[in-house]
């Protein structure tokens, strides 16, 4: 397959919003950094840092912030409301993604509760229970092909965060349609500002709900948190919970069959799983590393020149982390075995797929916990799983923000 990374004129990469080969497009942003210009669709250009060192002191920098108001592209009405990527940047300060300093610091602490990994521990029965359940559901569908991510990889994390939320069942495919087209790089423009307003409602609706009609879930711990007779407004609860979604579902999604999909092309590091020699632990945080759930992550904006990884990125510039480019660092994981390679048994570096600093995803806890739940639950029940198709078939959903598989057809009793 060729390479879709193509120079742009201005000798920036133009990334491929169709995800063709995501592979070769990682390889060759590394190659370019530890920054590098890119193209976005659109005709939008942004730099992209690239290696891991220079990734964790960008995602640390305080010159480099989350507010739009210091993308002089957009100030300037470069950027229209319907670009693709414009709903991976909060245009209010209203979630932990779109603040910084004092401000996402008050937000860490009235959502603190609700995200920390005492909390999220509480729901490993609740989990496991919820997988079974799954499972249970796909046995008479065991001799034919089925979409593993449809049926199981997204029902999962979408039950969990069901629950927490206190969203009803009935509601959980309506949601997948809505976030499919909500990370797409490729939907017409008056679909996605469709999408965008659609779940702004939605949450909106949820949250007035809620009010009237507490309960035990997230969504009434967000509107009763105080600290210091400090709460959230309804527009950033509704900015939280449009996060938890992104951070503690697609995430989740995308682990669970980024995970499944490198066992099964690596058979010989699934055997160091079988014999026990390495935990499941470890293909969590492989698969993190080797393929991470997110490829790219838009955008922090230059309050004044910052001079960093041997360029400067001047005041008013948008850059964006590249955690796929990022997991190829030669210099954080080491030539042998090569970072191109799956390899449960490395020892060298630390991934840093789910951000780094102030900023690292409040789903973390939940998604690692799922994963090291969910995989050898599934792999107990259907011990001789394999793709119903050949790996080199499969493809991406068109984003250049989430690394989703569109399918993955599998046979669970072959």
């Amino acid at each position: 397959m060729s390479c879709p990374v193509q120079h742009g004129s201005s000798g920036a990469l133009t990334l491929d919003p169709y995800v063709k080969n995501l592979r070769a497009e990682r390889e060759l942003l590394h190659a370019a950094g530890p920054i590098t210009r890119v193209d976005l669709p659109g005709g939008v250009s942004a730099w992209a840092v690239t290696h891991h060192e220079v990734g964790r002191a960008t995602l640390t920098d305080p010159r480099l912030v989350k507010d739009i108001a210091h993308w002089e592209d957009y100030q300037q009405g470069r950027i229209p409301e319907t670009w693709p990527l414009i709903s991976t940047i909060p245009r209010t300060s209203t979630n932990l993604l779109g603040t910084d300093g004092a401000e996402h610091k008050r937000l860490r602490l009235l959502t603190a509760k609700a995200f920390s990994a005492r909390s999220v521990e509480r729901l490993r029965p609740r989990v496991h229970e919820i997988t079974k359940g799954l499972l249970d559901a796909l046995e008479p569908h065991a001799d034919r092909p089925l979409d593993l991510k449809g049926e199981f990889a997204f029902k999962l994390p979408m039950n969990v965060i069901g629950e927490l939320y206190g969203v009803d069942a009935a509601e959980h495919d309506w949601l997948r349609d809505m976030y499919v087209k909500f990370f797409s790089t490729v939907a017409a423009p008056q679909e996605f500002l469709h999408t965008f307003k659609t779940l702004e409602r939605y949450y909106d609706d949820m949250i007035v709900h809620k009010r009237a009609n507490p309960a035990d879930d997230l969504t009434t711990e967000l509107i009763e948190a105080v600290d210091n007779g400090d709460f959230l407004s309804d527009l950033e609860i509704r900015g939280t919970l449009q996060v938890v979604v992104a951070a503690g579902h697609e995430t989740t999604v995308n682990l669970l069959c980024n995970a499944v999909r490198a066992l099964l092309a690596h058979p010989e590091q699934f055997d160091l799983v079988k014999k026990g020699e390495v935990g499941w632990d470890a293909v969590v945080e492989e698969t993190l590393r080797f393929d991470p759930p997110t490829s790219n992550m838009v955008f922090r904006f230059a309050t004044e020149d910052v001079e960093i990884g041997g360029v400067t990125i001047k005041k008013g510039e948008a850059l964006m982390t590249s955690y796929g480019a990022i997991s190829r660092d030669r210099a954080e994981h080491g030539e042998d075995p090569h970072p191109d390679t799956f390899d449960l048994t490395r020892d060298k570096g630390r991934h840093i797929s789910f951000g780094y600093g102030p900023h690292v995803c409040p789903g973390s806890h939940l998604a690692r916990m799922e994963g090291q739940i969910a995989l050898p639950l599934l792999f107990e029940r259907f011990p001789d799983l394999r793709l119903a198709v050949d790996d080199s078939e499969l493809e991406n959903h068109p984003s250049i923000v989430v690394n989703s598989l569109k399918e993955l057809p599998v046979l669970l009793r072959p």
